[in-house]
Formats: C-alpha cells, structure tokens, sequence
C-alpha cells in the first residue's frame, strides 16, 4: 500500500506537469510568453541537435477587410504546423519609401514586441499609441526550443475601428458534438488568453445562463473551475440526459472581472442514447492531445476522430492502470458499451510500476467487461522516448520500461487485441520525435497510426466468436 501511495503522489506530479504544459497558452505579461512552458524550454536544449526543417508556413483563417474591421482587441487565427508547439506573431506596420533610384520600396517593421501563442489564436490588445486604421501581421511556429518550424505566413492586413464599440469577452476554442471523436466523457476547455488576465473562472451549468455575457454566476452553475491558464481538464464525468454548458470569465489580479463571460457552448454525453457503442478507455493516449500545448480538444490529436466507426471517448488523462480499474464500473458501465478499446498502463510503466502489477490491472479490466457483456479490445502500449519526455516535463522515465512495455505486451499479445506499435519506434527502439515530440503523447501522425491499425484490424475483431474472449 505504502508503495502505491507513493507511486500515486510521483504521477500526480507527472499529470500535473502535463496538465499545465499542455495548458499552456498566450501569458499574461507584456511579451506573452507562458511561464509553464518557458520552464520547459529551459531544459530542452540545442547542442548536438539539428536544425528542424521548414515546414509549410500558416495560413491566416480569419480577416478583416475594409468592410467588416476589427475593433480594439483583435482576435488572429491561423491554422496549425506540425511540430510547432508555439507560434512567434509579429505585429507589423508598413512603410513605403523611395529607393536610390527613385523607385518605390515597401517595408514592414514591428510596432509591437513579438507576440507568442500556445495555441493557433491570439487577442491582441494594441497600445494606446496605435490611433491607425490598418495594421499588418504574421506568424510562424516554433518548436521546444524556440527555434523555427515553419516560414512566416504571408503578411495579412488587419482594418481596425478603435472607436468601435467593443465588449471584452473570450473566445472558446472547445467545441463538442460536431465530428467523430468528439464526444468526451471527461471535457477540457481551451479558449484564447485575454489581455490582462491573472486567471479565469470556468462555470459548468446544466442549462443555458439567464444572463449569457453577464459576471454574476448562473443558478443554473453546478461546479466551476480557477486556472491560471486558458484552458481547464473537467476533474468530473459529465454524463446526462441533457446538455451541459461551460464558459468562462478572465478576471485581473485582484480578482475583478475583465469584461464578461464567454458564449455557453454546449456539450453532451447521454448514457441512455449511446447504449451498444464502441467505447473508448484509456489515459491521455486516448483522451487526446499532444505536441506539448495541444489540447484533447484539438481533434486532430485524437485517435477517435479518424476511425471509420463511431465511439464515445471515455479516456481520462493521468491514468494509471490501477486508476483505470477504480474507476471502470462508474465510468463504463452507464453506457453497457459493445466493445470497449483499452490502451492503459504508459503511465505506471513510465513511473517504475512493475509490469505484474500492470498485467494484473489489464486481467481485472477484462473480468469486469466479461461479467458485464463487454468485449475488451486491448492496444499494445507504443514505445517512449526518455530524453524527449526530460525535455518536455523535466521527467525522469524508469530505466528498465523497455522491458517492463514487452512484458506488458507479451500479455496482451495472448488477448483479443490490436497492434498499433508498428513503425513508431527509432533505430533505438524509443518512440519516433516525429511521432511524439513530447517522447509520450502522439501527435496527428501518431494517432493517425493507431487509427489506421484499427480501423484495419476492426472487421475482423466484430467477427470474431464469442469464446475468442474467454
């Protein structure tokens, strides 16, 4: 017992790290750099490493013409690099001269210190000095170690209205219910970081706010949440026969609301409407996100969204396998699933826990799917990179988990399962960099990977007898 209190206080402080790094977002000081994920930078470093390659610059998703301009607090958008766990935005104005043949020069210089953002927008506040009517601006991601991986989008220029009326509110990125995958038993909110804030106040409700932008909290709050950061991983299940809402309030450091709340946006998870489906069951592999400061909700690092069958996504990051058996009949259960999709254990083999112990785990989740109707369907555990998770957390990995993975997938080697771990290791035998920068969590190449061996290897599983299970 001593041992698995103190392994549960270690992961802890491994989840946590991950929470916040994953969190991280545009800071709150001046220069907009994230204090999480500076503190990561400072133990990644250059010396031996090559210089990444240039990958495909980004391109701006929203604009503001002429005719529709943006007010003070303009909000950029841009989509997503691989590799790119930051992003450098410059904020631009332009100049025009005459060269020494008389011709016409432009230029663009900065009028602002560079901007970084955690995620792929941006609210800028431009300075009390700026009384112009059009600015310009681009941006490029960045990798661990500030450098490069992309080129500088094209300049994009941005109409302004300051005089425009203007109400500070921020702006969700967490959308549920629109796609595959995209249903999540345990729901992260992300948002752009506001201007100005010290921390936010995250409001869960059970039905729309009577006063939608207002800073009173609803009678229809049923938790809330205080992070430091744009984004907040929901402790909670959220199952029900109605949708739930969240949104969220910046607040400044004297804890004063910074404008109003956000839109409620909608999400839900019906046990009664999802009875038969394909659930998910898992720790952060499965729950989604990666690349550092991408969140499960940034679907294109979830597995789920690229199966060619529907699931509900059941995962919770952190999970240990022991977490995982604690807490599968109230998590599970509620929605009689036909199949269940396991990938459990990273998390306790990372941490030193010994592979029987693990082993054990997967032999208890599948007696309680057996006794309850449910098929198991168990994933080997892919490889890790210890340097990369070192660099990423500042996180040691357990010396012998090469070995302890094997065994561990020797076991489920003997079980209904499917192999995704194909081509995902190095020359090393550790987890490709360009599969996971983070040594741990797959990026869109990764889980397109693992989709890819399941939806490969799904018709066969649905066919198989009944006593393939026992």
């Amino acid at each position: 017992m001593r041992k698995q209190i103190a392994f549960v206080t270690a992961l802890m402080a491994l989840t946590l790290g991950v929470g916040i790094l994953a969190g991280a977002r545009q800071s709150t000081d001046s220069h907009g750099v994230d204090v999480a994920l500076e503190e990561a930078r400072q133990h990644a470093t250059t010396d031996g490493d090559d210089v990444p390659a240039l990958r495909e610059k980004p391109q701006v998703t929203l604009h503001y013409p002429a005719t529709d301009p943006a007010d003070a607090h303009p909000i950029l958008r841009w989509s997503r690099v691989d590799g790119a766990v930051m992003y450098d935005v410059q904020i631009l104005k332009k100049e025009e001269e005459k060269d020494a043949d008389g011709k016409p020069s432009t230029s663009y210089e900065p009028f602002m210190d560079d901007q970084k953002a955690y995620t792929t927008g941006l609210e800028l506040d431009l300075p009390d000095t700026f009384l112009g009517q059009v600015f310009y601006w681009r941006v490029r991601g960045l990798d661990l170690k500030g450098r490069p991986v992309s080129e500088f989008s094209d300049v994009e220029e941005v109409h302004v209205d300051i005089f425009q009326p203007f109400t500070e509110k921020p702006t969700p990125l967490s959308f549920f219910n629109q796609g595959p995958g995209q249903t999540l038993l345990y729901p992260v909110y992300d948002w752009i970081a506001v201007p100005g804030a010290a921390k936010y106040e995250v409001e869960i409700l059970n039905d729309l706010p009577e006063d939608p932008n207002g800073t009173a909290p609803s009678i229809h709050r049923i938790d809330s949440y205080t992070p430091q950061y744009a984004q907040q991983y929901d402790q909670k299940a959220r199952m029900g026969d109605k949708p739930f809402y969240w949104r969220v309030l910046a607040l400044d450091g004297a804890g004063n609301p910074i404008g109003g709340y956000s839109d409620a946006l909608p999400f839900e998870l019906d046990p009664a409407a999802e009875q038969g489906v394909v659930a998910i069951f898992g720790d952060s592999i499965s729950h989604g996100g990666g690349s550092i400061s991408y969140s499960p909700t940034d679907w294109d690092f979830s597995y789920a969204s690229y199966l060619m069958f529907p699931t509900i996504n059941l995962a919770q990051s952190g999970d240990t396998s022991a977490m995982g058996v604690e807490r599968f009949d109230r998590d599970v259960l509620p929605f009689k699933p036909s199949y269940v999709i396991i990938l459990i254990g990273s998390n306790s083999l990372r941490a030193g826990v010994p592979a029987g112990e693990v082993i054990a785990d997967l032999r208890m989740l599948k007696k309680k799917c057996l006794s309850h109707g449910i098929k198991p369907v168990f994933l080997t555990i892919p490889p890790l990179n210890p340097k990369n998770i070192k660099a990423a957390f500042d996180q040691d990995t357990a010396d012998d988990w090469r070995s302890a993975i094997a065994e561990v997938n020797d076991y489920i080697d003997t079980q209904v399962h499917i192999d995704i771990t194909p081509g995902m290791a190095d020359s090393h035998g550790e987890l490709k960099t360009e599969l996971a920068l983070d040594g741990l969590h797959l990026d869109p190449p990764g889980k397109k990977m693992m989709a890819a061996a399941i939806n490969n290897a799904w018709a066969s599983i649905t066919e198989l007898p009944d006593s393939a299970w026992e």
